[in-house]
């Protein structure tokens, strides 16, 4: 399917010059056939947000042209396969790419697979991003290869109508007073689910498992599946147990719709209100709200309020240009736009994605932001806060590997395909093998 796709590929481009922050302005010869950059996207619903920015570029551009591929839903599972094998064999891959944080630990131990990006005058750009963005784009060897997009953030997305329906209040500051800790969220989910018999409170294991996942890798040493040497952790670090016991608990009380995140499943189960809440990091708003998600339908339906436990950190991307590109230049500067102040702001006012440029995350489009589809929830100041303290989780090299391996299953385990006295192992075995 995505051979097809690589086939057929869009394309994504932007300004030749770099300074991000300045108004994209035309250059070269309108006389000259244009420069056509190929990006290459993954994600739900509005994805990487690119639709406004992209627009605003090809209008005012002769030089280079823009087109956006979007690939699939899946990073995982699919998209980060695909590149890996594009990247190896030197074709199949776009001028410019997205990774997403679990592919970032492997992409940095790979220098051979990128163009530099300090060639092109853009390790001026260091100080738009916080220093933990900035080093996940250096390669082993300590080059410029990734310029970061978005940050995860987090809250709980939930369905406010449905709330009410369970006799619970639907305004977000007095659902967040509901959830404390984790504890009290499974409280209200069985509250909800005596009264509300046609709605599971949430859409499976997944999205809730990797909230509690990163809450507990930050307390326990900021790391996850595996430690900071890379070593694979993954029956040793409490971090994991934890975040695995609340998904077999939530799986046992019954709350759950028994869905995997991105799949046409949990799509159509937004679209037919088989559940209330999931863990929604920033980018997860387009998830829900967008064609594919909830759709318009629903929009002034869902809400946002605090997740259970504090905060937390959940995906993020970065920009790269494979050193298979043909147009590096342009790509480069392609990647400079996108990243931005004013792209990220337009992508986030389109699509809710946080923006990792510091610069953007302080403007007032971001900071006082409102989403219509949500309620008008106060998403700038919800995720900017989450922005300004965030704590980052160390991401293997085959982070995206394992991660798969161990979110197959934690659904496995909630739709009943893998019983539960035997998931621990399962989940330890499965995480081993992914890991080489």
């Amino acid at each position: 399917m995505l051979a097809a796709a690589a086939a057929t590929a869009l394309a994504l481009g932007v300004t030749a010059a770099c300074g991000s922050d300045s108004e994209p302005t035309s250059g070269g010869s309108s006389a000259a056939a244009p420069v056509t950059v190929k990006v290459q996207t993954f994600g739900g619903g509005k994805n990487f947000g690119y639709k406004e920015a992209i627009d605003k570029w090809n209008a005012s551009h002769t030089d280079i042209k823009i087109q956006e591929e979007h690939l699939t839903d899946q990073f995982e599972q699919v998209y980060w396969p695909q590149m890996i094998q594009w990247l190896q064999s030197g074709s199949g891959a776009g001028d410019v790419v997205g990774i997403d944080e679990g592919g970032m630990g492997l992409a940095k131990a790979h220098p051979e697979w990128w163009a530099d990006l300090g060639e092109y005058g853009l390790s001026n750009r260091q100080g738009d991003f916080a220093p933990w963005k900035w080093d996940g784009g250096l390669t082993a060897d300590g080059k410029l290869f990734g310029l970061g997009t978005d940050l995860g953030g987090m809250s709980l997305c939930y369905r406010r109508d449905l709330f009410e329906k369970a006799g619970l209040p639907g305004d977000r500051d007095e659902v967040s007073k509901l959830w404390p800790t984790w504890d009290d969220f499974i409280k209200v989910g069985q509250k909800f689910q005596d009264k509300v018999k046609d709605t599971k409170f949430v859409d499976g294991t997944n999205t809730l498992y990797n909230v509690v996942l990163v809450q507990e890798a930050v307390k326990n040493g900021g790391v996850s599946y595996f430690d900071k040497s890379n070593t694979l952790i993954v029956d040793k670090n409490p971090a994991i147990k934890s975040a695995y016991d609340f998904a077999v608990k939530i799986s046992q009380d019954g709350l759950t719709a028994k869905l995997r995140n991105f799949t046409p499943e949990w799509n159509t189960g937004m679209k037919k209100s088989q559940f209330a809440t999931l863990g929604c990091p920033s980018w997860m708003l387009g998830a829900v709200s967008g064609d594919d998600g909830a759709g318009p339908e629903f929009s002034g339906k869902w809400d946002v309020a605090a997740v259970p436990g504090g905060g937390g950190n959940w995906g993020g991307s970065w920009l790269a240009v494979p050193k298979q590109s043909k147009h590096p230049k342009e790509a480069a500067a392609v990647a400079d736009y996108l990243t931005g102040k004013e792209a990220e702001v337009s992508v986030f006012t389109y699509s809710g994605n946080m923006p990792s440029n510091t610069q953007a995350q302080q403007d007032p489009a971001v900071q006082g932001a409102k989403n219509e589809y949500f309620n008008n929830a106060p998403v700038g100041d919800i995720f900017a806060k989450s922005a300004s303290t965030l704590q980052p989780v160390f991401l293997g090299v085959k982070h995206a590997q394992v991660k798969n391996a161990v979110e197959s299953v934690i659904s496995a385990l909630d739709d009943g395909s893998v019983p539960y006295d035997q998931a621990w192992q399962k989940l330890v075995d499965d995480a081993v093998k992914a890991a080489g």
